[in-house]
């Protein structure tokens, strides 16, 4: 396999990673001299503050994806390939990829992160996370599916372990899926499911530290945990989970919980990239780079958004937080950097200017930060509202977004709780088996030149 691309006179640019820092800095090249090759194993760009929402069954996945292609449409020499990052071999300036090897001038690594499981490997086989909108789609069958299977199941033992939610992780996303989930639990179980009590349903939100949300102010926290122990959330402070056995989540100090809905958001790993030193690694396996987003002791590599450490920044001595706001500013920071390259101008650094943050745990109940402002309760949960609509890509999916949001507000009865399990094509599941099977390293080890792309268009 090949990219098919010929590279041309212009100075290629490869972007690994089509997330909010990927595609912001994609989107600022437009009418660039330099030739742009997108690479993200999924076709589309999600939107990962509401994933939960798809989790547990509020909204379709379809609303908070965007595929590549037609945000680019209208995009001179810029080209997009589904394909995942295998290896790096910067001496070269060449990268192999899952349908084969591509040259670059300049590359930058945004692919984001990875739910880090801290080298527990039990529970990273057993538990389930909720980093990408295919696996928000397989929680939803897994609660879904776990519900059905309550109501049929011969013994009280197994009804509660189905029927019992444990979440792991107090950061935003732990707090939203807890909330979305009590909520589903007060309002839609006594409809869909009349002949179940909804009192056995329990959902436990863990956290390791000694409160929730603690990159936030401890009045926010405060609020977050107040709002979801009134909605009959279990929140369960300093526990450690260390295993899954049995059906059980086990805590350090010897208790455990019984359930088969064992959700893991407890922290995030920058994704792999192969044949890259360790020494370019930092705290949370995050790349190192320089303030101009330069991998640091690498020519010509970039790395921005979540999957980057930026040393020198003293306000940010652990890194920046990982979310969406830094990885936007990286992107336009360095779009306009490569811009300035082309004029032979001098490099600007990043400088990461907080917007704040903010996360709901359910109607009219939210918090935010802005600065020296702090909000909670309904104008929190409204702003988060305006702030995460805009984000989203597409006329069509801010319609779709806004609508779904304003029938829950007055009516939680959608009809979106389907279960569906995909089935891939013959075809599909051979070349996913093909592609897994290559060995990247073994041509260039034999320093073999890779060959030259074909041009098929844009």
């Amino acid at each position: 396999m090949s990219l098919n691309i010929e590279k041309g006179n212009r100075k290629r640019i490869v972007i690994v990673g089509g997330g909010f820092g990927g595609l912001r800095l994609a989107n600022k090249l437009k009418g660039t001299d330099y030739q742009v090759i997108l690479i993200d194993k999924n076709n589309y760009h999600q939107f990962p503050p509401l994933i939960y929402q798809v989790a547990s069954a509020g909204m379709e996945a379809s609303s908070i994806s965007f595929p590549f292609r037609k945000n680019f449409q209208h995009q001179k020499n810029f080209y997009y390939r589904m394909a995942e990052l295998r290896a790096i071999f910067p001496e070269k300036k060449l990268i192999q990829t899952s349908i084969g090897k591509v040259e670059y001038d300049y590359l930058v690594l945004a692919a984001g992160t990875t739910s880090n499981f801290f080298g527990n490997r039990n529970v990273e086989h057993e538990a389930m996370p909720m980093k990408t909108v295919d696996e928000a789609m397989g929680l939803q069958n897994a609660i879904l599916s776990n519900i059905e299977r309550a109501i049929t199941c011969a013994t009280k033992l197994e009804q509660q372990e189905l029927l019992n939610v444990v979440i792991v992780g107090g950061g935003a996303t732990g707090v939203e899926i807890a909330g979305v989930l009590s909520e589903m639990k007060r309002t839609i179980l006594p409809h869909d499911y009349h002949d179940l009590d909804p009192s056995l349903m329990n959902i436990y939100l863990i956290e390791a530290g000694n409160r929730l949300l603690s990159a936030m102010s401890p009045e926010s926290s405060a609020a977050v945990e107040k709002y979801l122990r009134q909605m009959g959330v279990n929140i369960l402070l300093n526990k450690m989970v260390t295993d899954y056995q049995d059906h059980k989540v086990m805590l350090a100090d010897g208790s455990s919980i019984s359930t088969r809905t064992f959700i893991w958001v407890s922290g995030v790993a920058g994704q792999p990239v192969g044949n890259l030193n360790p020494e370019h690694l930092g705290r949370g396996r995050r790349i190192r780079v320089d303030t101009f987003n330069r991998v640091i002791g690498l020519d010509d590599v970039f790395c921005i958004g979540d999957q980057c450490l930026v040393e020198g920044d003293p306000e940010y001595p652990n890194g920046h937080p990982q979310l969406a706001q830094p990885a936007i500013q990286q992107g336009s920071n360095l779009a306009n950097n490569f811009r300035r390259m082309l004029k032979g101008k001098e490099l600007k650094p990043f400088c990461y200017k907080n917007l704040g943050a903010m996360a709901t745990v359910g109607r009219n109940k939210a918090v935010a930060e802005f600065a020296r402002i702090k909000m909670k309760g309904f104008w929190a949960w409204l702003m988060w509202l305006i702030v995460h609509l805009r984000s989203i890509l597409g006329v069509r999916n801010k319609v779709v977004v806004l609508l779904n949001w304003v029938w829950n507000y007055f009516n939680y009865n959608q009809s979106l709780r389907m279960i569906f399990y995909p089935k891939k094509a013959a075809e599909i599941i051979e070349r996913e088996e093909r592609e897994a099977r290559t060995h990247w390293g073994e041509d260039l080890i034999n320093n073999e030149k890779p060959k030259e792309e074909k041009n098929i268009g844009a």
